[in-house]
């Protein structure tokens, strides 16, 4: 179950991020930038010491990104949550159905 639900956390980061970074870069791919963001933010969901019991990021109670790791991260949250609806439509509900299931 662990796995299922950090894997599924780690292909909802990227996506976000992949929207984020094409919308406001204009990158194809990934830039740089956002590339540290991916690898930074998927090496946090691997050591997230909650594992199947993660609450959303947001609601945490252990905050394990850095400040200003967390300030790019909410901005990416910010711009692609929306837009994950009408583009990756099945993460976003697992997404909003793991924010409501842990609160």
């Amino acid at each position: 179950m662990a796995d299922k639900r950090i894997e599924r956390e780690k292909q909802t980061v990227t996506a976000m991020i992949s929207l984020y970074c094409q919308g406001v870069h204009g990158a194809d791919g990934l830039c740089r930038e956002c590339a540290e963001l991916e690898e930074y933010a998927l090496k946090r969901l691997m050591k997230c010491p909650f594992e199947a019991a993660k609450p959303a990021c947001s609601k945490c109670t252990v905050h394990c990104y850095q400040p200003a790791m967390r300030e790019k991260i909410k901005q990416v949250m910010r711009y692609s949550g929306p837009r994950m609806v009408y583009r990756h439509p099945l993460m976003a509900l697992a997404h909003i159905i793991d924010g409501r299931r842990s609160s």
